[in-house]
């Protein structure tokens, strides 16, 4: 009796932190970009860079560089934000940015847009 009794605890324990542990698959997802849209051309100012919430996505990561991810002089930015929306102070010059979502087991791709500012 004492085993029967050991392992239906084992299962409920078991089943109770199956529940607890699954982390939604978000590799297949993709992040919305809002703004700045690509091939955007702004004012020197504190530039917004902003997205849509991806669901079960816990934290996004924003990259930039100037003057493309590919042939960058400098990566003017590159950190890890919970919120849909970052702001950025940028100098005259072209720029891509990128964004994409992770979560504790799972990441998208990046969604890349480019802008340039001008005078």
């Amino acid at each position: 009796m004492k085993n029967y009794l050991s392992l239906l605890f084992l299962f409920v324990l078991l089943s109770a932190c199956e529940e607890i542990i699954e982390v939604e698959d978000i590799s297949h997802e993709q992040v919305s970009i809002l703004a700045p849209t690509n091939n955007s051309v702004l004012n020197p100012s504190t530039i917004t860079f902003s997205w849509q919430s991806l669901e079960f996505a816990e934290n996004y990561q924003l990259q930039i560089a100037t003057p493309s991810f590919a042939n960058a002089s400098q990566i003017v930015e590159d950190t890890l934000i919970s919120t849909t929306s970052f702001g950025k102070l940028l100098n005259q010059g072209n720029y891509e940015w990128r964004v994409k979502g992770l979560n504790s087991a799972y990441q998208t791709q990046y969604q890349i847009q480019a802008f340039t500012i001008e005078d």
